[in-house]
C-alpha cells in the first residue's frame, strides 16, 4: 500500500509539460542531478585501463595445488576500457495518478526525465583462477548495456529521486532506485569486500584459494579483488576536485528488483544490484575554459549459487552463497 505521508505531490517544475525527445545538453536544469551526464565518457585517450572487474563463476576443474577438493568455481578478473554515452533525453514523461485521501481529491500526475545511455566495455587483459580456456581474447567486447537514468521531478517517495533501468544481454533486467546529493570537494570512496557471503571468510580457508591467489598476487600488479574499490581512491590522489555529484542506486529499495532468464536463475542468479556514480568537477579547465569532468563508479552485483557453507546453525541464514561481482572505473568527459 502506498504511504502518502512519504510522497511529495507538488506540481512538476517543468517549463514545458509536453512530452518530447531531445538531444540532451550538459547543465540543462530540467535534468536535475543528471545534468552533467549528457555526452560521451571514456577511458581513452587519457585514462586508459582504469576499468576493473571481478566475478566468480561456476566452473568445473581439478582442484588447484594445495586444495584438497574441487572448488567448482573460478574467479575471473578483467581490465578494460569503456565508453558510456548519453545521447537522447525523454522529457516530461507522465505517470497519471490521483489523491483521493486525505483532503480534497486531486490529480497528482508525476513527471519524469529519462536519459538514455549505451555502455560498451572492451577487455584489454584478463586472468582467472583456477585457470580456464574460456576467457575471451583481449580486444573482445565483454559488456554491452542499453538503459535509462531516471529523474523523478515530483511525486517523490522517501527521497528516491533517481532511478536506473538497465537491460543486460545475458538475460537480466534491473530497476535500481536511489538518491542524489551534491558535495564540495572530493568524496571518500567506501571500502567494499569482494569475498563471498555464506562461507568462512578467512583467506586461509582452502575454499577461498582463488581469492587468496589474487590477494597475494594483485592482477596486473594493481587490482585486488578482495578489496576492489581501492583503485578508485588511488585515482583521486593528486587530483583537485572542486565539486562532486553523487548518484547512488540500489535494487533492494522497495519496488526495485532484478529479473533474469531461467538459465541465469538456475546457474548464477543475479539478485541484487547496487551502484554509485561520483561525477567530479575538477579545478583543471578544458579547452573551452570550463571545468574538466570525471566520472567514477563502483557497481556491486550479487550472484547467488551453491549452498552456504559457513557452518551457521540450520535455519539461521537460508539461501545460497552470495558472490560479489564488482566493477569499477574512472573515466573523463570527452570534449569535442
Amino acid at each position: 500500500m502506498t504511504d502518502f505521508k512519504t510522497m511529495k505531490t507538488e506540481p512538476a517544475k517543468l517549463e514545458n509539460k509536453t512530452r518530447r525527445l531531445e538531444k540532451p545538453k550538459t547543465n540543462d536544469p530540467e535534468l536535475g542531478p543528471l545534468q552533467l551526464l549528457p555526452g560521451k565518457w571514456a577511458n581513452l585517450p587519457n585514462l586508459p585501463g582504469r576499468g576493473w572487474n571481478m566475478i566468480a563463476l561456476p566452473f568445473v576443474a581439478p582442484p588447484p595445488p594445495g586444495v584438497p577438493f574441487p572448488l567448482n568455481y573460478r574467479l575471473l578478473v578483467n581490465q578494460y576500457n569503456e565508453e558510456l554515452e548519453f545521447t537522447l533525453v525523454d522529457k516530461a514523461v507522465p505517470n497519471r495518478g490521483v489523491r483521493l485521501a486525505p483532503g480534497t481529491p486531486a490529480n497528482t500526475d508525476q513527471f519524469l526525465v529519462a536519459l538514455d545511455y549505451q555502455q560498451r566495455i572492451t577487455q584489454i587483459a584478463s586472468d582467472d583462477f583456477p585457470q580456464s580456456t574460456v576467457r575471451p581474447p583481449d580486444g573482445s567486447t565483454i559488456h554491452h548495456e542499453p538503459g535509462l537514468w531516471l529523474h523523478m521531478i515530483n511525486g517523490i517517495t522517501d527521497g528516491l529521486n533517481i532511478g536506473r533501468l538497465a537491460t543486460i544481454p545475458h538475460g537480466d533486467s534491473v530497476l535500481a532506485l536511489g538518491r542524489s546529493s551534491e558535495h564540495s570537494g572530493a568524496q571518500s570512496i567506501p571500502d567494499i569486500s569482494g569475498l563471498p557471503i555464506g562461507v568462512d571468510q578467512d583467506l586461509k580457508n582452502p575454499y577461498l584459494a582463488p581469492y587468496k591467489h589474487f590477494n597475494d598476487n594483485f592482477f596486473k600488479g594493481l587490482f585486488n579483488p578482495v578489496s576492489p574499490n581501492d583503485l578508485l581512491e588511488a585515482a583521486n590522489q593528486g587530483v583537485e576536485i572542486v565539486k562532486t555529484t553523487v548518484l547512488d542506486v540500489d535494487s533492494t529499495h522497495p519496488t526495485g528488483g532484478v529479473v533474469n532468464i531461467p538459465f541465469v536463475v538456475r546457474q548464477a542468479n543475479a539478485t541484487v544490484v547496487k551502484s554509485t556514480f561520483w561525477i567530479q568537477e575538477l579545478a583543471d579547465k578544458d579547452k573551452y575554459k570550463k571545468p574538466k569532468l570525471r566520472l567514477q563508479y563502483s557497481q556491486l552485483v550479487m550472484l547467488d549459487f551453491f549452498p552456504r557453507v559457513d557452518g551457521l546453525p540450520p535455519g539461521c541464514c537460508p539461501g545460497q552463497i552470495k558472490w560479489p561481482h564488482v566493477s569499477i572505473n574512472t573515466m573523463e568527459k570527452v570534449v569535442e
